[in-house]
């Protein structure tokens, strides 16, 4: 028993040094957004600064293409998409997929909005978004408008990321 006992605690151990995060300082309120570059799920260039230009705009983190909770988190998105863009809203997801699991990932759910691949982990470096001992990134999404973070949210749901944002974006002094 004290053996069995003993390896459902080393057992824990691991899962929690598995799941920890490294340390990361997210971007802060008010800071410029990074102006960095990605490929998408379509092996294309993206060019952050530039979409920061235009308008509002959505980037949120997510942990693994394809699986439950980050599924959940894309599709809210994609199925607020219409509204998000009748504000003038782009949408960017990010992990650290391959741009093949980006693009089948895309596909699979009719995403609307551009995946980007994030393999060298420079997007999340750039954010300050952390990963877990797996190298997976933690789920966070920033709203920029004008160049600036305006909004953050360091544990992103999954469900009620669409519904996160625009209360975050008719918070905005602007959109009173």
């Amino acid at each position: 028993m004290k053996i069995l006992l003993s390896l459902v605690l080393l057992a824990g151990v691991a899962v929690a040094f598995l799941l920890s995060t490294t340390n990361a300082n997210p971007v802060e309120l008010g800071a410029d957004a990074p102006p960095v570059k990605a490929v998408n799920h379509k092996g294309e260039t993206v060019d952050l600064a530039a979409a920061y230009r235009k308008g509002p705009v959505v980037i949120y983190f997510y942990p693994k293409a394809d699986t439950p909770g980050c599924t959940k988190q894309a599709c809210s998105l994609r199925d607020a998409f219409a509204t998000l863009t009748e504000k003038g809203v782009t949408v960017f997801g990010v992990s650290h997929d391959s741009v093949e699991a980006q693009k089948e990932f895309h596909d699979k759910y009719k995403l609307p909005f551009d995946l980007l691949a994030d393999k060298k982990k420079e997007l999340s470096k750039a954010f300050g978004v952390p990963s877990n001992q797996l190298g997976m990134a933690s789920r966070q999404a920033f709203l920029i408008l004008g160049g600036k973070i305006v909004w953050r949210d360091l544990k992103a749901s999954t469900d009620k990321q669409a519904e996160d944002v625009l209360a975050a974006l008719a918070a905005l002094p602007a959109a009173k």
